[in-house]
């Protein structure tokens, strides 16, 4: 398997699984991930979000943990990329703002390079427009701009614990599908595990 590039949006406010468990699943295969920041600079932290399910209208959310930027958000082309990854919480809400990273999400998908995408990771798709004809998923509250944006929905399941894949494009609703998501994105990437 030979090693992939990957990138990684990020913000204050991210969900802190959605960042930490794949930023370490695609670091554990060999893979290489430098995550970024609008305005951050390698060394400097974001604040993370936990995000949890406890029978209420919408999750609750917890403070989480600081995560290190590894990687120059200025310095950043998509050409030196074979994927990128945008997990979700509160900061693509924001992140979708800043013209560099709907310029780069469009980059990576006329590149029909690898995206995998959760929660409200897609409503940066969205604002780049990328999702027109594309099957996807995202946290049922992002369903409407999801379906807005031209993208049929992928209803994986109740249990939000599946992925949706459509060519380069994985997406999936929330944290507990981290293992399918990774699984099918893995796949997506060419990556080979050995048992």
């Amino acid at each position: 398997m030979a090693a992939k590039k990957i990138l990684m949006f990020a913000g204050d406010f991210v969900e802190d699984y959605e960042i930490m468990v794949p930023f370490q699943m695609l670091l554990m295969v060999g893979h290489t991930v430098d995550v970024v920041c609008p305005g951050k600079k390698p060394g400097d932290t974001i604040k993370t979000a936990i995000h949890d399910f406890e029978g209420d209208q919408t999750y609750s959310e917890k403070p989480g943990h600081n995560f290190m930027i590894n990687a120059d958000f200025d310095a950043v082309k998509s050409e030196n990329y074979d994927a990128l990854v945008i997990p979700g919480g509160r900061a693509p809400e924001y992140l979708r703002l800043d013209p560099k990273i709907i310029s780069l999400t469009k980059e990576f998908a006329a590149a029909n390079k690898p995206i995998a995408a959760v929660c409200h990771g897609p409503q940066i798709l969205v604002a780049a427009d990328v999702l027109r004809g594309k099957t996807s998923t995202c946290y049922i509250a992002v369903k409407p701009d999801v379906v807005a944006a031209g993208s049929t929905w992928c209803d994986v399941n109740e249990t939000a614990s599946n992925a949706c894949v459509d060519g380069n494009l994985v997406t999936a609703p929330a944290w507990p599908a981290h293992p399918a998501w990774m699984r099918e994105f893995l796949k997506v990437l060419g990556t080979k595990i050995e048992p």
